[in-house]
Order: structure tokens, then C-alpha cells, then sequence
């Protein structure tokens, strides 16, 4: 067997290495991105108002940021496990009864630290990426004796 996995060692070697190309496309690092501000844009959403998990994703899918039902709903009941979320059942004329979710007080608390965090990003990520425009004068380096 070992013979066997060292004469496969290019054919490894090159599954290795296509994976790593795979891993750094940039549909990949995209999604990363999105996933890291998921939770704070859902939690934004609900912090305007209750909300029912169908009008998250369509307010979701307004900000160009496309969300599962097989993603949300397991967000949510983290969240609301979590005691950051809340809900309340509402009969609805067409169907079974909707589920409508709102921060706890705990929630609120949560919201102000990642809205902070958010700021403190966003505004780092301009400075960077706002300086990537602009010149950088190399150090004078020179020794005067």
C-alpha cells in the first residue's frame, strides 16, 4: 500500500494544488465576506422592526446579499438560543401561523457592540484602501553623522 501512495504522489500532489487555486477564487473570498456581516445586517433588519424570516430574506435579496431559508433559519435559532432574539406567534389568514422575531434587551446590547465593531472596520478598510491611492514616500533612511 505504501508503494502504491508513493507512485500516486503526483497525481496528489496535483489534486493538492488544484484545490489550493479553488481556494482562493474570488467567488470563494466573496462569500467569506458576506458570511462575516451576515449576522449584523440580520440583526439589523430585525432591530427596525419584528420581522418574519421571509421578509429578512427579501430585504436581504434588495441589498444584493442572498440568503437561504437552510441558512437563515438555523442563524436564527442560534440567535434566538443565544436569548438575542426573541418571537411571538401571529395567526395568519393564509396558512399556518408565522413566527415573527425581535431582539431582547441582551439583543439590543449584542447590536450596539457589532454596530461599533462595524464602524471600527469600515472606517480601517477606508484608510487602507483609500491610502492604496495615494503615494507612499519611502523612509529616508539615510545616516547623518
Amino acid at each position: 500500500m505504501l508503494k502504491s501512495l508513493r507512485s500516486n504522489t503526483k497525481l496528489f500532489g496535483f489534486i493538492n494544488e488544484t484545490h489550493n487555486k479553488d481556494a482562493m477564487n474570488i467567488d470563494n473570498t466573496q462569500s467569506q465576506m458576506r458570511k462575516g456581516v451576515l449576522e449584523f445586517c440580520i440583526l439589523s433588519i430585525i432591530k427596525r422592526a419584528e420581522a418574519y424570516p421571509s421578509d429578512i430574506i427579501e430585504e436581504m435579496k434588495k441589498a444584493n446579499l442572498n440568503i437561504l431559508e437552510g441558512t437563515l433559519y438555523p442563524l436564527l435559532t442560534r440567535l434566538k438560543n443565544a436569548d438575542l432574539l426573541s418571537y411571538r406567534w401571529v395567526e395568519s389568514l393564509a396558512g399556518p401561523p408565522r413566527k415573527y422575531f425581535s431582539l431582547t434587551e441582551k439583543g439590543n446590547l449584542f447590536y450596539k457592540e457589532l454596530e461599533t465593531t462595524w464602524q471600527e472596520l469600515v472606517n480601517a478598510v477606508k484608510h487602507i484602501t483609500d491610502s492604496e491611492n495615494q503615494e507612499v514616500e519611502p523612509e529616508n533612511n539615510t545616516n547623518q553623522s
